[in-house]
């Protein structure tokens, strides 16, 4: 009977053993896979500071040449040589077309052959002035007019005397009117050819211009950017036959927002950046600020002066610049480092003791290896600068 009960009891025991064994070794194994706690995160840490700044008023605009005139032919005719092409560096009145000057430098001569010849009549010497007693014809009506003179005073004289008869005082006294009325009409008839002299003058200037005109010059230093004729076509007065535009300095044409105007001013510094050469900050300054503003785009245009001594830049260019405000205004500066970037969103981590806490910042101008914090972020406030992107919000540090 004994052994009839015992038997039972033992079968459940040894029933019961595996379970046991199971709930042991569970119990064992879960305390084993918890989690050790993370291991503090080694930071840097700066202080938010607050200092005066430079604020910059950001806009787009347009790279524009400082000069550009279509230059035009001014005499017709027919063209002999074009020594430029598009890209060609021309200087100052550099020789740009050149027409025949057959017919102009023919008429250069005449022109100066007729008034030599006025020259000549008038007895005016190579650069010489003129003076009417010069005149050879005035100087033998002037002779002939003291001769009579001098006979009448000798005749007036012997009447005086009774020595001659009054009829041949009145003969000599006619003599002498005679001669001076002849040096007056010579006197005047030089200062007439004179004034035709002037006019033979002029004629000789216009001719002259009229041959130097065959030679299309450059109005400024700058480059070519079109040539519109070819050797052997005619060309005829006022036509064009080169675009030039000046490439040193440049101007860039800006676009203001209408809430920035009043900040606007000449002699302000630009800094601007365009996708040719990337990375790269050409600087000019501010020389002409429009009147009033474009009523469709509530915007001020303003032209700043670039120095393109190296000629990178091209007028077309488009331009991402900043313009310097005149005055400074408080701002909150950290490290550039201390900054995390992610999906257009700004945070930076404030030490908290021995952990950090997040913040999303907003950031605004950005001076050497420091950036603003113009929301999110107070003065004095520590924050992470090394490991940034190890950390999160409430991690521990050290």
């Amino acid at each position: 009977m004994n052994r009839a009960i015992v038997s039972p009891l033992l079968a459940a025991l040894l029933l019961a053993a595996p379970l046991v064994t199971a709930v042991c070794s569970s119990g064992t194994a879960k305390s084993k896979d918890q989690p050790a706690a993370p291991p503090a995160v080694a930071v840097s840490a700066a202080a938010a500071v607050e200092q005066p700044i430079a604020r910059f008023i950001r806009t787009t605009g347009t790279l524009m040449p400082e000069e550009q005139a279509d230059v035009a032919a001014e005499t017709g005719g027919r063209v002999v040589s074009a020594p430029v092409e598009r890209g060609t560096r021309v200087s100052s009145g550099a020789e740009l077309v050149r027409v025949s000057s057959a017919e102009t430098d023919a008429q250069l001569k005449e022109a100066e052959a007729n008034a030599a010849q006025i020259e000549a009549r008038l007895g005016i010497g190579q650069g010489g002035a003129f003076s009417v007693d010069a005149v050879p014809e005035v100087q033998n009506a002037k002779a002939s007019f003291e001769l009579a003179q001098s006979e009448f005073a000798r005749i007036k004289s012997l009447l005086d005397q009774r020595v001659v008869s009054q009829s041949e005082h009145d003969q000599r006294r006619t003599q002498m009117e005679a001669a001076r009325q002849q040096y007056e009409s010579a006197k005047n008839a030089a200062t007439q050819q004179f004034q035709s002299l002037q006019a033979a003058r002029a004629r000789v200037a216009l001719a002259r211009k009229a041959s130097a005109d065959t030679i299309v010059r450059a109005p400024f230093a700058g480059v070519v950017a079109q040539r519109l004729v070819d050797v052997g076509d005619y060309v005829t007065k006022g036509m064009k036959v080169v675009s030039v535009v000046g490439v040193n300095p440049l101007r860039v044409q800006l676009t203001v927002p209408e809430q920035f105007v009043s900040a606007v001013a000449v002699g302000q510094p630009v800094v601007f950046e365009v996708d040719a050469y990337p990375g790269r900050q050409f600087k000019g300054q501010v020389k002409y600020v429009s009147p009033a503003l474009e009523a469709a785009q509530r915007a001020l245009t303003v032209e700043a002066i670039v120095p393109n001594g190296d000629g990178v830049l091209k007028p077309g260019l488009f331009a991402t610049a900043r313009i310097e405000q005149p005055q400074r205004t408080p701002g909150v500066l950290v490290p550039i480092a201390a900054v995390a970037a992610s999906a257009g969103t700004s945070r930076v981590y404030v030490v908290n003791g021995d952990h950090v806490e997040e913040r999303i910042v907003t950031t605004g101008e950005t001076i050497g290896g420091l950036v603003e914090i113009t929301k999110g972020l107070k003065a004095g406030e520590r924050v992470a600068t090394k490991n940034v992107n190890q950390l999160a919000d409430g991690i521990k540090v050290s």
